[in-house]
Parts: C-alpha cells; sequence; structure tokens
C-alpha cells in the first residue's frame, strides 16, 4: 500500500461497512457495565482477559463455537435501552473509525427473551443508530448508519422476520434488507424459500450468508433464492483457478458472479478464524479485487475477531500490496453495493470518498 502504511492514517481514510453484526461488536466495557447490571456471569471480569476470551472463540477455526460466544453478548441485548445504547455506540464507533456508510445487520428474534417484540427491537436498533450519528456529528464525524434485519436459519421465524422488514421500512428508511444468518451447512437458503420467495415479490433488499460447506452450493442456492448481495463469499475461490502467469481462469458460478458483478462481502479475518483459509495471504480478495469482483472490506464481528475497519483495510492493502487506487476502489465497491438509494450513495462517493483519496 503506497502512501499510507500506519492504522492511524488508515483510520483518517473514509471506509464503508456492509457486514457487520450488532451482537458481534460490543464494546467490553459496555458488555462488563451491563452484565453487572442484569447478574449475568461473564466468563471473566477483568476487561483484558474478557477480550483474549472472545477472540479465542472466533479464532477456534469453528464456527459453531464462535457463534457460542454470542451468549454473553446477546444476554445484555434484551431490554430497548441496552439495545438502543448498544446500536448508538457502534455507530458512533464506526464514526470515529473513519466509516462514512456503514449497514450493521442483527437477528430481531434474539433480541425477544425478556419480553420485547420484534418490533420494538428494531425500533431499538434504528433508534441507536440515529443517535450514534447524531453524536459523531456533533464531533465533527459524519457516517449514515443502516439497518438489514435476519432470520436465523437454524430457526422457524423468517416469513415473521421478512414480513416486519416489508412493514417497518415503510415508516423507518433505516431498515434497508433482509437475511439469513447463523449456521449454514445443512441450513441451505432453501429452507427459507417462502421468505425469500416473499422478499422478492415485495422488492426487499436481500443479502444471504454464505462462507461455510458446502462451498459453492451454498453461493448457488443464494442466487438461486434471488440474493443481491452475498454475506462473505470466500468459498468461491473453490471455482478459481489461478494461471500460471497470474490470471484467473473463473469457473461457471464464479463466472457468472463476476458477469453481474454480484458485490460480495468480504470479511478477511473472520475467514481465517473460521478457516475457511488458512492466513490472510491465502484470502482471494487480493486477486479478485484486481480482476475486477465486485469485493468490499467488512469486520463481521469486531469483538469476537478483535478488528475495525481501519484495522482490516490496513491488513488487505499491506498484505497483498494495494495502491491507493485500489483501496478507494475497496471502498467505493462497498458504498455502491450498499442499500441505500442510489443518490445517497452517490454523493457519499461524491462528497466524501473521492476527495478524500484525492488527497490522500
Amino acid at each position: 500500500m503506497t502512501q499510507r502504511t500506519n492504522i492511524d492514517d488508515a483510520r483518517g481514510l473514509p471506509k464503508s461497512l456492509l457486514h457487520d453484526h450488532l451482537d458481534g461488536g460490543l464494546r467490553v466495557a459496555t458488555v462488563l457495565e451491563l452484565a453487572d447490571e442484569i447478574g449475568w456471569t461473564l466468563p471473566t471480569t477483568d476487561p483484558t482477559a474478557l477480550q483474549a476470551w472472545f477472540t479465542a472463540g472466533a479464532a477456534s477455526k469453528d464456527l459453531l463455537q464462535y457463534l457460542a460466544t454470542f451468549e454473553h453478548t446477546l444476554a445484555v441485548m434484551q431490554t430497548e435501552a441496552h439495545i438502543e445504547r448498544i446500536a448508538a455506540e457502534a455507530a458512533l464507533d464506526l464514526a470515529n473509525d473513519g466509516v462514512v456508510y456503514a449497514e450493521v445487520r442483527f437477528a430481531p428474534e434474539l433480541h425477544v427473551h425478556n419480553g420485547l417484540t420484534m418490533a420494538a427491537v428494531v425500533s431499538a436498533v434504528t433508534a441507536g443508530f440515529r443517535r450514534g450519528e447524531r453524536e459523531a456529528a456533533a464531533a465533527g464525524k459524519s457516517i449514515l448508519v443502516n439497518a438489514i434485519c435476519c432470520a436465523m436459519r437454524t430457526e422457524q421465524r423468517s416469513l415473521e422476520v421478512v414480513q416486519l422488514v416489508e412493514r417497518m421500512r415503510d415508516y423507518d428508511d433505516k431498515v434497508v434488507a433482509f437475511d439469513l444468518a447463523g449456521a449454514e451447512t445443512g441450513w441451505p437458503p432453501s429452507l427459507h424459500a417462502e421468505a425469500l420467495a416473499f422478499a422478492r415479490q415485495h422488492h426487499i433488499n436481500i443479502t444471504i450468508h454464505a462462507s461455510e460447506p458446502p462451498d459453492l452450493e451454498l453461493i448457488d442456492d443464494a442466487l438461486q433464492h434471488g440474493a443481491h448481495r452475498i454475506g462473505h463469499g470466500v468459498r468461491l475461490r473453490s471455482d478459481i483457478t489461478t494461471r500460471t502467469d497470474g490470471s484467473l481462469q473463473l469457473g461457471p458460478l464464479a463466472r457468472y458472479v463476476y458477469d453481474h458483478q454480484i458485490p460480495l462481502e468480504m470479511a478477511p479475518t473472520c475467514h481465517v478464524h473460521v478457516g475457511a483459509v488458512p492466513d490472510l495471504a491465502s484470502h482471494p480478495i487480493g486477486p479478485m479485487l484486481r480482476h475486477g469482483f465486485n469485493v468490499s472490506v467488512n469486520t463481521d464481528n469486531r469483538l469476537m475477531s478483535g478488528v475495525m475497519p481501519s484495522t482490516e483495510l490496513l491488513a488487505v492493502a499491506t498484505t497483498f500490496d494495494l495502491t491507493m487506487a485500489e483501496v478507494e476502489q475497496l471502498v467505493v465497491n462497498g458504498v455502491m453495493a450498499g442499500f441505500a438509494p442510489l443518490e445517497v450513495r452517490k454523493q457519499i462517493i461524491d462528497q466524501q470518498v473521492r476527495p478524500a483519496f484525492a488527497t490522500a
């Protein structure tokens, strides 16, 4: 990466973020404070040790063990006040890290254990995002944060969730898309065909997680059921061959994704943690970017993976020796693949992204 080589400079660049889980991005201090307030027992009350515990679970290369760490974050996200606070902190933390456009996702059904309705959960989240945007603006930072509502693919509430998205978007413009999340192997999108058909029929934006085995089958199933973007998509690499001259030969699915410029929400550190790739140097994001795939850099779960958008962008840029123009393309890809209105996305690029990179 030319010209900018440290984390402070990476933090100063405008960034986009399409794949970030609200319940995977809490501040450690907030987890400790709210757990104490509700009487929830954590693995440790030492902030450094707790961060290490979360990261160890993420780095286990076992998706189910990774997902098990969410028991503790979800425990402190069962009231409107707590949810709104956490959403506001997320927006502010991202703004302070240089993010100008973000979509943060969550599963409403995971926050109803104390009697909240799913609609109340969504309203608390979007209220928190607005509060965080205001606090960021007061500090001289500009960010737009929208919400993606997930249905858990191991459960049976997907139709209920997507119908909630359809109702709420009429009066809350921060609700921008529907997603299927959670354990993937054995739980393909086709199990939620009714919900996905409803989304298509009502012109709801769709992004679907596809990061686990059976590799290409999950990505293909997501596309067949109307996904506009693919959550992760790292395993598309098994349909791509690197020729001796370094160029890429695309199989039929990779060719389809490339030709249709389907956005891939890459989260490199997460992909190392869950064992999708052995290390960052083996990640396909660098070669795919240079080939012209519509890839972007994302965090997935900031708390669990111990990352921020700036650290991820810097890690990718240094690993693949990206030029500033290539870094800018990653950011532009993320903004333009967002589900905000097109005119809003263009404005962010024209007024925030392009000018900043022009002087970088």
